[in-house]
This record gives structure tokens, C-alpha cells and sequence, in this order.
């Protein structure tokens, strides 16, 4: 366990540049104190242990914003940037390196038993807010966009953003032309599609309507009902 903790001491220091201290880290760092609990409860989760270890997980979501479940499977060197919000589910497993930013969500996406979060590989970043929804797989090496709802596997080397999430970059490569400000709005585009729909009936109605009216008036009938077309 104390291995573990220098290791996600460490990780802060690397990794954020408003660290100064290791003793201002341990004292300081919600994403610390969120650790040292889970570390404890964890442990005490293995040995069979149930009640005492949610007690002090909900001692420490309480304090910090945090919210691990203790029977999650966390490596090494584990930095929860701000933490406030951030959620990791029962089965969820977090490789070694991994950055989560504040509101990132482990979670599941049913009432269903076993395997139902994420699985996080190594090096790993999730920036704020993003969801990561089901047993997915996330590949070591990748990077979660802000605000992305990720429900399928990810590949390693990749990054992904939008909602649902999709991968436009792989290996530092962009996959297409995606502007990251300006993600995919599915629902947008339908409502664009049946818009563009509608004006073309609508012409065609209309067209329809004109030459038949002008034809019945030419022959002396009486003017077509456009409810008939």
C-alpha cells in the first residue's frame, strides 16, 4: 500500500505543475486523501470485509467529491486532477499512470451483475466531464476529450471526443477533419435531413398542384384538391 501511495505522490509531482512538495501533496491533495481511503477500504474489501470499507468510502467522498467503490481495481501512480464529482464504479479497473480530471464517471449502464464498468489501460488521460459507460475497454496510451460519452472500445494510441464518442486521432494522426470545438450533433443532422425532406415535398406538391390546376381550368373542370395528392 505504501508503495502505491509514493507512487500517486510521485505521479503529482510529474504531472502537475502547482505541486510543490511532497508533504504539500500528501496534506493538501484530495485525490491523496480519496487514494489513501480507497487503498485501506480496498484491503480491507479482499478480506472479506463489507460494510466497513463503504462506510469509509462514503467518510471520503464526503470530504472530497470522490466517489470510489472499495472492490475497484486501481493501479499505481493514479492522479485525480481536482477530483470534485469523479465517480468509479464497483468492477471498474485503472491501469498504472492513468490522469482523470474533475466529473469523469466510471459507470455502469444497467442493474445487471459481473463485469458492467470500464476497464482504463495504462497512461490513460480523461479529461473533465467525460463518461466512459459499460465494460469498455480503453487502450493504454489513449486520451478521453472533455464532455465525451465513450460506450464502446477504444483502441490504444487513440483520442476521442463527442457524444457518442469517436476516435479522431490515432497515433498523434488525424482521422478526418473533425474540429474538436465543433463536435458531431446527431440529432442536429436529422433535423437538418427532414427539414431538407420536407422543402423538397413541398415543392413537388406544389408543382403538381399548379399544373393539374391549370389543366382542369383549360378542360373547364373544377380545380384538383390538393388533399387528394
Amino acid at each position: 500500500m505504501f508503495n502505491n501511495l509514493k507512487s500517486d505522490i510521485n505521479a503529482i509531482l510529474e504531472k502537475d505543475p502547482a505541486a510543490n512538495s511532497k508533504l504539500e501533496i500528501l496534506l493538501t491533495y484530495d485525490s491523496i486523501k480519496a487514494l489513501i481511503g480507497y487503498r485501506i477500504s480496498h484491503k480491507l474489501h479482499a478480506w472479506g470485509f463489507r460494510l466497513i470499507p463503504r462506510l469509509i468510502m462514503t467518510h471520503i467522498k464526503h470530504v472530497t467529491g470522490i466517489d470510489i467503490h472499495p472492490a475497484a481495481t486501481i493501479g499505481k501512480g493514479l492522479f485525480i486532477d481536482h477530483g470534485c464529482g469523479v465517480v468509479i464504479g464497483e468492477t471498474a479497473e485503472i491501469g498504472n499512470n492513468v490522469v482523470i480530471y474533475q466529473g469523469v464517471t466510471l459507470g455502469g449502464t444497467g442493474k445487471h451483475v459481473g463485469k458492467r464498468h470500464p476497464t482504463v489501460k495504462d497512461n490513460v488521460m480523461i479529461s473533465a466531464g467525460a463518461k466512459i459507460l459499460g465494460p469498455v475497454i480503453i487502450g493504454e496510451n489513449s486520451k478521453i476529450g472533455a464532455g465525451s460519452v465513450v460506450i464502446s472500445n477504444v483502441p490504444p494510441h487513440c483520442t476521442v471526443v463527442g457524444v457518442p464518442g469517436r476516435v479522431v486521432r490515432v497515433f498523434g494522426q488525424k482521422v478526418d477533419e473533425l474540429n474538436q470545438q465543433k463536435l458531431p450533433d446527431p440529432i442536429l443532422d436529422e433535423f437538418k435531413r427532414l427539414n431538407k425532406r420536407i422543402q423538397t415535398l413541398e415543392e413537388l406538391l406544389g408543382v403538381q398542384c399548379c399544373k393539374y390546376t391549370i389543366t382542369d381550368e383549360l378542360e373547364g373542370s373544377d380545380p384538383i384538391d390538393s388533399a387528394q395528392l
